[in-house]
């Protein structure tokens, strides 16, 4: 085992990857919690039962799908990067997919597999790195950066820091309640935990807040530490029955899917790079065994969505483990490990509220917006898209949205600037997609 993951050559040993790969469990455990809420929309009340997921269903997929595509990234790509769930995306197909656009959560499920599909097709063949390469850099970074100030706008209105407000559509919440404050508290334990640089900051952040709301009698105190594995049943297969419905087969599933699809594509593509960078693994200025790492996400997307959960993808916690020694996949394996084993502390998590996972959703989105930095805002053409992809995230409560206007207006004021030749052929195709996005959605 040595010799294949290159522990001699790397400069690693298995108790460096052990720690590194429980540093990375503890950095994104948060996702076994946020994720379920997010699905299962705990957070909007009135809502009818057949819009919700079930909660501990949501819950063993994102262990499972957790699980399989870190135990994959490492076994067949050896990259110490985990997966799972990806935040924003479950925020996409929690909030606009099913909650705004009104599409059944079957039907995002089928939208997250054909995607995962796809994925796999495109990494096998290639097609991948060229699809990625015609996307302008600033659109990326605009996506990421969006999607970042997206999920705190949910985190906040979830934990009632803000809340609706007849005259200008938003306002402060009442400071004065409970679940507000251990919101406030969750912020500042966890921006502290953070600025210190405290390995797996988030969860534990998570975790005091926990255990102070149950102190003050806003979270229930569990009955159980260790119990039965959750049935997976309520989500399981789902995706499949969206197909027999002809309305599945829309321009607006087609938006989500591809939605679904360039997200994770961007994603993956700025972990693997990054995390590759930090642990020197980048073999002049290429990631050796790219195809595997890409084939063990797009994977790990179909298992998830036949489970029932959002696009998997590899998260950029990983860093933390990397930080902590990890340099080979046997870190992915213990942290995989370490996902199987949550499967039986459901009851732990189960009593999490919204008050607890809001702070999670700000600081993860105070680390997308990381992205701004590199936009060329001395460009107008340049700013003009990407702002609009920003901004348009969390003003229409929509990440397609954004999308969608980001990628029709870079065109049109590139080309009046008069660099049509700068534009890729696909990003043509794109504006016509989203054009009929608008005009058939409704």
């Amino acid at each position: 085992m040595k010799k294949y993951f290159q522990f001699e050559e790397l400069g690693t040993n298995y108790r460096r990857e052990f720690i590194g790969g429980l540093t990375t469990f503890l950095a994104m455990a948060y996702i076994l919690v946020v994720n379920p809420i997010t699905l299962s929309l705990m957070d909007i009340p009135d809502l009818p039962d057949s819009m919700r997921m079930d909660y501990g269903a949501v819950f063993v997929a994102t262990a499972v799908a957790a699980a399989i595509g870190s135990l994959l990234m490492g076994v067949l790509a050896r990259y110490p990067i985990a997966l799972a769930p990806g935040m924003g995306l479950n925020a996409f197909f929690a909030y606009t997919v099913v909650l705004t656009m009104g599409i059944p959560w079957q039907h995002a499920l089928g939208g997250v597999l054909i995607s995962g599909i796809i994925f796999i097709f495109l990494s096998l063949s290639g097609l991948r790195e060229k699809i990625i390469n015609s996307i302008p850099a600033e659109l990326k970074y605009a996506v990421s950066a969006g999607i970042g100030l997206f999920i705190t706008f949910v985190g906040a209105q979830s934990a009632g820091l803000i809340v609706n407000n007849d005259a200008v559509l938003v306002g402060l919440g009442d400071f004065t309640d409970g679940n507000v404050l251990l919101a406030i508290f969750g912020i500042i334990i966890t921006v502290i935990l953070m600025t210190k640089g405290v390995n797996g900051g988030i969860f534990i952040g998570m975790v005091l807040t926990t255990i102070v709301g149950m102190i003050a009698g806003l979270i229930d105190v569990p009955g159980k530490v260790v119990d039965s594995v959750p049935s997976v049943a309520p989500t399981f297969g789902a995706a499949f029955g969206a197909y027999s419905d002809p309305s599945f087969f829309s321009t607006s599933m087609l938006v989500v899917v591809l939605t679904f699809l360039f997200v994770d594509f961007f994603d993956t593509a700025g972990t693997l790079v990054g995390v590759a960078n930090q642990a020197g693994l980048m073999k002049e200025n290429k990631l050796p065994r790219a195809g595997k790492a890409l084939l063990a996400d797009s994977t790990a997307t179909v298992v998830g969505a036949i489970f029932g959960t959002s696009t998997t993808t590899s998260f950029i916690e990983s860093s933390s483990g990397v930080a902590a020694g990890a340099r080979t996949g046997f870190a992915s394996i213990v942290t995989a490990g370490f996902f199987l084993l949550s499967l039986f502390f459901f009851p732990l998590l189960e009593v999490i509220t919204s008050a607890v996972t809001a702070p999670a959703l700000i600081i993860v989105g105070v680390l997308m917006v990381a992205s701004l930095g590199n936009i060329d805002w001395t460009k107008f053409e340049i700013a003009v898209p990407a702002f609009l992809t920003i901004i348009a995230m969390p003003l229409t409560y929509s990440i397609a949205t954004g999308i969608a206007i980001g990628f029709i207006f870079y065109p049109i004021t590139m080309i009046v600037k008069g660099r049509i030749k700068e534009i890729h052929p696909i990003i043509y195709g794109l504006f016509v997609i989203f054009v009929l996005y608008f005009i058939f959605l409704k």
